[in-house]
């Protein structure tokens, strides 16, 4: 009696698990993503060669909205982001965040798919869930080589995003002063951007440069004021 019960126990100890297994299984399949996605994000050209051939969409996207090229680019999977690119990705398919595969490769210094991207028809024009450009995260991030690049395409220099910055403002207030936030300063400068802009508490780059102690930067402005 003992044995029988202690099986009939077992095997509904396993029903329960094999439930709770298919239950499971869609929620699995929903995190996993489409397989296109996944191998945008793993770097594996081989697969997305093989799903782009077997008519796989490019731009398909998983929950959040994303695209495989915007998973490529987030992962920093340079040779999956300009194989996806060339397959005929939309470099300005938007996600859930309001992220394109442009405007995060440009933030975070992806100079190659920026490039790329450039060349595919990368909207200039298009801005952030923080109403920011291309050009204002490499600004402060201290992308030295995406802000040139940006600035020979021809984004607009002072646009002012949610924060009430334009790039030069959040290069000052966001960056630390350093050789290379020095170089952009000096590189959106050259490109037009204006050094009496002032942010919502009134301050101009050159007050919130002195405020931040970044002697460097404070020395370039004053120049290009003098200038004026």
């Amino acid at each position: 009696m003992s044995g029988r019960s202690t099986s009939c126990g077992a095997r509904a100890a396993i029903r329960r698990v094999i439930a709770c297994l298919l239950l499971a299984a869609p929620w699995v399949c929903a995190q996993t993503g489409p397989p296109l996605l996944a191998a945008a994000e793993a770097g594996d050209l081989p697969a997305i060669d093989r799903l782009l051939a077997s008519g796989t969409p490019v731009d398909g996207r998983d929950g959040s909205g994303r695209t495989a090229l915007l998973a490529a680019v987030q992962a920093d999977r340079t040779g999956a982001a300009l194989r996806l690119i060339d397959a005929g990705a939309d470099v300005n398919a938007r996600d859930g965040q309001e992220d394109t595969p442009f405007l995060f490769a440009a933030s975070r210094g992806r100079l190659a798919v920026l490039r790329r991207a450039l060349v595919a028809g990368a909207d200039l024009r298009s801005l952030n869930r923080y109403g920011s450009t291309a050009l204002h995260g490499p600004s402060y991030r201290g992308h030295v080589d995406v802000v040139r690049e940006l600035l020979r395409a021809g984004v607009v220099v002072d646009q002012v995003n949610r924060l009430g910055w334009t790039a030069l403002l959040e290069c000052i207030a966001l960056g630390d002063g350093s050789p290379a936030h020095v170089q952009i300063v000096q590189l959106l400068l050259s490109a037009g951007a204006n050094p009496a802009a002032t942010d919502r508490q009134g301050l101009t780059a050159l007050a919130l440069a002195e405020q931040r102690r970044q002697v460097a930067v404070a020395q370039v402005l004053r120049e290009a004021l003098d200038r004026r």
